[in-house]
């Protein structure tokens, strides 16, 4: 017996035979942006390191199969929109909430600063430009009503990805589905200043534009919490040191060292989850209300069967 704990003990300290780093696949809804720096950050600094964790970081070919990506198991975790997770629970993905990467709604409803359109009400007769049917409807349908108007009292048009230019060429008079964080820098360093409506402020339920999703047979993986402990050092080193954080991650993504990003980085951190691993279980309620009440799900589903708290796991 003694031989054999001798043995162990060599094992231990003999270099290059110490575990390796446990390995977590993180799929993202997009490629690599500034709504994405508490990841790169917490590679970058050796945080993920630091919780025995080697993390790779995967742009998806189709943003649309992330959610199946993680159901199937073909990666470990994915990065998410709450609105399409009760989309997703719907069409029986198996797919849970168990971190927030960005913690309030991104999305807008844009028109030029300098324009006519000082108002929601004064949408009445107008084109708005669109990307994705479906939640953005019910999102413009409740800001509408909100402001005494109808979706008979506007045109919707689609625009593809063409936001911005569809605004700025007048194809449209607004956009829904124009981020806070990219598109208005954007138009700024175009020459034109936006106007941001926040479907928040006009009756749409707060709710979480990125969150992390995982398997529901996950949830008791260590390395989630792990994951999330780095996640959040990260944030914490962004907040508190802004500029080394850029210059880390355009250090770390150079492709990605232009103005609109460095201003895109720097309009997002107030936007970071401060405590990713926190869950809101009303936030998640209201929304799921203001799903089923829009026609988008035919019920909302119990929160605990769409986001979870790994503390409360234990």
């Amino acid at each position: 017996m003694l031989k054999k704990l001798a043995f162990a003990a060599a094992l231990a300290l003999a270099p290059g035979l110490a575990s390796a780093a446990d390995k977590l696949d993180v799929i993202l809804e997009w490629y690599v942006n500034p709504d994405h720096a508490p990841l790169v950050i917490a590679a970058e600094n050796g945080y993920f390191a630091d919780e025995g964790l080697d993390v790779e970081l995967v742009p998806p070919s189709d943003p649309s199969m992330v959610p199946r990506m993680v159901a199937t198991g073909k990666v470990d975790i994915g990065i998410h929109y709450q609105p399409n997770l009760y989309l997703d629970h719907e069409a029986g993905i198996d797919i849970v909430r168990f971190g927030t990467l960005v913690s309030t709604p991104l999305n807008t409803l844009t028109v030029l600063k300098d324009g006519p359109i000082k108002s929601v009400a004064d949408l009445k007769g107008k084109k708005i430009g669109f990307s994705v049917a479906g939640i953005e409807d019910a999102v413009v349908a409740t800001m509408l009503e909100n402001a005494g108007l109808t979706k008979d009292d506007i045109t919707l048009i689609n625009v593809n990805f063409a936001l911005t230019q569809s605004l700025l060429s007048q194809q449209v008079d607004a956009t829904i589905g124009s981020f806070r964080n990219i598109e208005l820098p954007q138009m700024r360093i175009a020459g034109h200043e936006g106007k941001a409506f926040f479907p928040e402020e006009h009756g749409v339920p707060v709710y979480d534009e990125l969150i992390y999703v995982t398997r529901s047979d996950m949830l008791d993986d260590d390395r989630l919490p792990r994951f999330l402990d780095a996640v959040e050092k990260a944030t914490v080193f962004i907040v508190n040191h802004p500029e080394a954080a850029w210059e880390s991650f355009a250090k770390a993504y150079p492709d990605l060292d232009d103005e609109l990003n460095r201003q895109a980085f720097a309009e997002s951190i107030v936007r970071f989850a401060k405590r990713p691993a926190a869950s809101d279980a009303e936030r998640y309620e209201r929304f799921g209300a203001f799903m089923a009440e829009n026609g988008l799900i035919s019920e909302a589903p119990p929160v605990d069967a769409i986001s979870v708290s790994l503390s409360q796991q234990k």
